[in-house]
């Protein structure tokens, strides 16, 4: 689901960061993306922001300013730093201040923040040089946030997509993440995420905290969703039509609904 490259699995490989042409094609359609993609539990970002010195805040990786719009609701005044430039327009178009630009690359001419986040974005980033960013720009105190939303498909679901996938598209990412539906599959980027994050040298201890939450959809709404991963975006349209046609297929034969459990992952950390 929207977690990770394409499914419910992150990229087994652990080299995303470095899949720019992925990672810079979800902008194809920035308003169904903005629309459809799930948002983060209020309990997390009242809890980041209980954790957070100040309202001023980082989002890297920005998007269209889902997360971003949530912060400001929080009470938080947020920047955004987005690579893609369809993203990035978006999110100025709903109140975002943004610059187009990766972190790795972005210069922060002085400017200095109480939080760094970043939503479904950090394993695009290289972790070493992001985490080293985080500590440039961080006052101290300051608090990073990295979370993602781990998306379990309830078992007839899994199975069904992954007969799917596998006929479909055998072999490849969401074919394999159909295979492997839970919260450990996630290990990899966290721990990545995580080494990162000691690799600077300028953080206390990093830890994990844990949302777990629900969301039903129906079968037009998860087919909304499905154009917005990361493989669907770099599909050719006719086979992309087909894949929801199959999809949708699967699921009338489910009952034409599911409910997909989500448990949202926070790595954090304190600027020392």
């Amino acid at each position: 689901m929207p977690t990770l490259p394409s499914g419910p699995s992150p990229e087994p490989v652990g080299e995303s960061h470095r899949q720019r042409g992925m990672a810079e094609s979800f902008g194809i359609d920035a308003e169904r993306y903005d629309r459809t993609r799930p948002r983060y539990p209020d309990a997390m970002v009242e809890r980041v922001v209980a954790a957070t010195p100040g309202p001023e805040i980082l989002d890297v990786g920005s998007g269209t300013g889902i997360a971003a719009r949530q912060f400001q609701a929080a009470g938080c005044r947020v920047f955004g730093v987005e690579p893609d430039a369809r993203m990035a327009e978006f999110a100025r178009g709903r109140g975002l201040e943004s610059e187009q630009a990766t972190i790795e690359t972005w210069d922060p001419a002085g400017r200095r923040y109480d939080g760094f986040i970043a939503a479904q974005t950090w394993h695009w980033v290289d972790p070493v040089a992001g985490a080293a960013k985080a500590a440039e720009v961080l006052r101290p105190g300051g608090r990073l946030a990295l979370f993602w939303n781990v998306a379990l498909t309830p078992p007839d679901v899994t199975e069904a997509f992954g007969e799917l996938y596998n006929r479909l598209m055998p072999g490849s990412l969401a074919a394999r993440a159909y295979s492997n539906v839970s919260v450990e599959a996630y290990s990899a980027p966290l721990t990545k995420a995580m080494d990162g994050i000691r690799q600077a040298g300028a953080f206390t201890e990093p830890e994990q905290w844990k949302f777990e939450w629900t969301q039903p959809y129906t079968r037009d709404e998860w087919l909304d969703v499905l154009p917005t991963q990361g493989v669907a975006t770099q599909l050719p349209a006719d086979r992309l039509n087909e894949i929801l046609a199959e999809v949708g297929a699967a699921l009338d034969r489910l009952g034409g609904a599911f409910t997909m459990n989500y448990t949202t992952i926070v790595v954090t950390a304190t600027r020392m």
